[in-house]
C-alpha cells in the first residue's frame, strides 16, 4: 500500500465518522419507518408545498469517472438550481426537518478537505453529492443485483415510489428556496425514459469520456477503494448504505438488460484480466447509451452528451452550450466564472498500461465509442 504516510492518509480519507455509521446504520435496518416519517412530513407542510411544482429537473448521469461530479459542480453554482449535499445524509428521507435542524444548530460548513477519490476536488459539507440512490433502492430492491437488468422504463410502474420521490425533491426546493432540482446519480443512466415519463420536461447531461484514460481513472480508483476499505471496514458498509457500488470489495457492474456481457465482464474481473474487464463494461454501457438514443427521440431531444476532453478544452463554449440544454439562464460573468473551475485533461497516455493493454482498450471500445461520434482512442 505505500509507506507509512501514504497508509495513514488512505485510512483518514476512507474514515467514516461514528454517528454517521450508526445513525446510517438505523436508518438503513429501518426503511419502512423512515419513509414512513418522509410521508408524515409531507402532509405536515402540504399548504407550504402547494404551489411547488418539480419542473424542468437536471440530471447528471453516466458511468463513474466520466466527469460528472464536475458537471454537477459546475450546474450547482446556478442559483435557480438545487441537489442534495454531503450533510443531507443520512437523515435523507426527511429533507425538511433535517435542513431545518441543520440551520439551527453549530455547523462547521466552512472546512475544506479533498474528497476520498483524493483526485483534486475539495468538498464542505455543503457540496453537492449523489445521495438519491438511497431512496432508489428503498423502493426498488434489487436494482444493484448484476444478475437482474436495471433497466427503469416508460413501462414500469411504483406509484409508492414516484409519489415519494416527487414530493422529496419539493420538499427539498421548499427548504432551499429554489426553482428546480439538480441530481447527480450513475445509476440513472439505465433510467433515462422511466424518469422521462416522471418528468416530462426532464433534462439529461451525460458526460463521456476517452476510454483509455477512462479505464485509467476506473482501474486507480477500484485499488484505491479496495485498500482503503481493507484499513477501514466502515467505508464497505458506508458505500453499501448509500448505494454505491462503482469500486471497491463491492464492486457490481451496472446490468443494462445484458446478463451474459455482464456475466463475462465479472469474469474478466474475477480473473485479474482488470483492462479487459473495465473495457468491456465501457463498452457494455455506451452502447445501451446508444440503443436508447437511436430508438426514442423525445429521449434524444432531452439527452446532451457532453465529451469531457473537448468541455475542458474549450470551456467557456462547454458551459454556454451546457447551459442553454438545461435551459438555464445565465449572466457572461456566470458562466465566465464556472469555466474558470474547469481544468484541461491530460493529454499524454497513461504510464500504467502497456502496448498490449492499450490494444485491448481499443479493440474493446472503438465501435461503441464510434457510436457515440467520438472516433478513434489515443
Amino acid at each position: 500500500m505505500g509507506s507509512e504516510s501514504q497508509v495513514a492518509e488512505l485510512s483518514e480519507s476512507f474514515e467514516v465518522a461514528a454517528w454517521v455509521h450508526f445513525l446510517g446504520g438505523f436508518v438503513c435496518r429501518n426503511n419502512g419507518l423512515w419513509k414512513w416519517l418522509g410521508n408524515l412530513e409531507t402532509n405536515m407542510l402540504s399548504q407550504s408545498m402547494a404551489d411547488i411544482h418539480v419542473g424542468q429537473p437536471i440530471y447528471v448521469t453516466g458511468l463513474a469517472r466520466s466527469g460528472s461530479t464536475l458537471l454537477l459542480e459546475l450546474l450547482n453554482q446556478h442559483p435557480d438550481l438545487t441537489a442534495h449535499r454531503y450533510q443531507d445524509y443520512p437523515l435523507l428521507f426527511t429533507p425538511y426537518m433535517w435542513n431545518r435542524y441543520l440551520e439551527r444548530t453549530p455547523q462547521d460548513n466552512t472546512r475544506v478537505r479533498e474528497r476520498t477519490h483524493r483526485d483534486g476536488i475539495f468538498i464542505t459539507p455543503e457540496s453537492p453529492e449523489a445521495f438519491e440512490e438511497v431512496l432508489w433502492t428503498a423502493f426498488f430492491s434489487d436494482l444493484h443485483d448484476p444478475a437482474q437488468s436495471a433497466i427503469l422504463d416508460e413501462e414500469t410502474q411504483n406509484q409508492a415510489f414516484e409519489n415519494f420521490y416527487r414530493d422529496h425533491i419539493r420538499k427539498l426546493l421548499l427548504v432551499r428556496g429554489r426553482r428546480r432540482y439538480l441530481a447527480k446519480g450513475n445509476y440513472n443512466i439505465t433510467r433515462l425514459s422511466y424518469l422521462l415519463k416522471l418528468f416530462e420536461d426532464a433534462r439529461f447531461v451525460i458526460p463521456v469520456r476517452e476510454p483509455i484514460w477512462h479505464v485509467a481513472s476506473l482501474m486507480k480508483q477500484h485499488r484505491r477503494f479496495c485498500q482503503g476499505q481493507q484499513l477501514n471496514p466502515r467505508a464497505l458498509t458506508h458505500l453499501q448504505r448509500i448505494g454505491h457500488f462503482e469500486f471497491g470489495l463491492d464492486r457490481r457492474p451496472i446490468n443494462p438488460g445484458d446478463p451474459e456481457r455482464v456475466a463475462h465482464i465479472i469474469d474478466l474481473w474475477e480473473s485479474g484480466a482488470e483492462v479487459e474487464g473495465w473495457a468491456r463494461y465501457w463498452a457494455l454501457i455506451h452502447d445501451f447509451l446508444a440503443d436508447q438514443l437511436s430508438s426514442k427521440t423525445r429521449l434524444r431531444t432531452a439527452v446532451r452528451i457532453v465529451r469531457y476532453e473537448d468541455f475542458c478544452r474549450s470551456p467557456v463554449e462547454g458551459v454556454h452550450t451546457l447551459f442553454e440544454h438545461c435551459r438555464l439562464s445565465g449572466t457572461d460573468m456566470l458562466m465566465a466564472d464556472v469555466a474558470g473551475m474547469i481544468r484541461p485533461p491530460a493529454l499524454s497516455k497513461p504510464e500504467i498500461f502497456t502496448n498490449n493493454d492499450l490494444a485491448i482498450i481499443e479493440r474493446s471500445t472503438s465501435a461503441s465509442a464510434h457510436r457515440l461520434g467520438l472516433g478513434r482512442t489515443l
